[in-house]
């Protein structure tokens, strides 16, 4: 590992191009996620649907969580963005009687591929019945042959703190989830709730209540805490450094800083779009400045540099052990991915269809409600 010392990041209008070139030449290992087109020994070839695929390893698997509007209403969520094509938003899809059914016949089609389980859409612990479900038809398909190589949850939080938080936690154990990351984007509890602005009723919103979930939740899996960066929330080095002293006294291992995904122009100019572009904190200039800064990243060690898809991130580890990552993506980038006829992600969404990006209605690879058979 390499530590930053006397590090005097550039100050030009390309920070981002910049960094990314020092952080390329200081980081002991660079992770590359996305395999390059003729490496076909990082694809995994699919016949589904009639059609022969070729599946970007690693893939994950999402199975949209949507049977009820979430927990929160955060002005930033990127399920209520919009695109020019058109069609349903996978947010207001809701699943009827026959969704296991479906989902069933979907993961029957992806028998023998690596894949590994991505829990996220809406907010999957709002409904509890329909989670433990979930699990259940997940850990059948991995008994009937769906290889699976990792398992996570992307939460609020707010089912936990709920009557039946403790089945979740542990059916979450023996499902085998490998780390929970926890979505809160601020440390003051109400900076955090004018940030998030959870439902009325919702015990989570309670700072102290967030914070007996999360040690409960650390002493179960790994905790992974995202904290989105944006205006009227994190956004200096002094933030960052406040929030890490918070996480690390609440039993986090891991604070992930995310930027607001970069949009581009298929999308339509709407109020969270808007909030995107007003909001946003550009994540290279505030790495730069905590790497400058002394009292926040004092004993800070480079682990590596990951570039995927359409995302780029720098973990780091300070000095008593937690790890911190910086990470920013391009929703340009992933809108190139996903058309170029190979597959980088699936999901599965309420109405049946399996597709390979996060729009249902577009890249449907099979819609389980047809009675085409499937092929796997």
């Amino acid at each position: 590992m390499d530590a930053f010392v006397s590090f005097h990041p550039p100050a030009t209008a390309s920070h981002e191009a910049a960094l990314l070139d020092t952080l390329r030449a200081r980081a002991p290992r660079i992770v590359h996620r996305a395999p390059e087109a003729g490496d076909d020994a990082r694809f995994h070839p699919l016949l589904i649907g009639g059609r022969s695929w070729r599946l970007a390893r690693p893939t994950t698997f999402t199975p949209y969580a949507s049977s009820r509007p979430c927990s929160a209403r955060c002005a930033f969520c990127s399920e209520n963005l919009r695109t020019e094509r058109g069609g349903v938003p996978a947010a207001r899809l809701r699943p009827d009687g026959g969704y296991f059914a479906g989902l069933g016949r979907a993961l029957a089609a992806l028998r023998g591929v690596p894949l590994s389980w991505s829990l996220s859409g809406l907010e999957n612990t709002d409904d509890p019945a329909w989670l433990l479900r979930l699990l259940d038809t997940l850990r059948a398909a991995e008994r009937d042959g769906v290889v699976i190589e990792d398992r996570v949850l992307y939460s609020n939080g707010a089912g936990f703190a709920h009557a039946q938080g403790a089945v979740l936690r542990d059916a979450l154990l023996r499902f085998g989830l490998g780390w929970i990351e926890l979505s809160r984007h601020h440390h003051d509890g109400a900076t955090n709730q004018a940030l998030m602005r959870f439902r009325a009723g919702e015990p989570i919103a309670v700072q102290a209540v967030f914070e007996r979930v999360l040690a409960t939740l650390a002493g179960a899996f790994p905790v992974r805490l995202v904290c989105l960066l944006q205006q009227g929330g994190v956004r200096t080095p002094h933030d960052v450094a406040a929030y890490l002293a918070w996480a690390r006294a609440h039993g986090a291992g891991t604070v992930i800083f995310r930027e607001f995904s970069q949009l581009d122009d298929s999308y339509r100019d709407n109020a969270t779009a808007r909030h995107l572009q007003a909001a946003r904190v550009p994540m290279a200039p505030l790495l730069q400045a905590c790497l400058a800064d002394t009292p926040t990243s004092a004993g800070w060690l480079i682990e590596s540099l990951t570039e995927g898809y359409y995302f780029w991130n720098l973990r780091l580890r300070t000095g008593d052990g937690l790890q911190v990552v910086f990470e920013r993506s391009d929703y340009a980038a992933m809108h190139r991915r996903h058309a170029s006829g190979d597959v980088y992600k699936l999901v599965y969404f309420a109405n049946g269809e399996l597709c390979a990006g996060w729009e249902p209605g577009h890249e449907v690879l099979l819609d389980t409600r047809s009675p085409e058979p499937a092929h796997g």
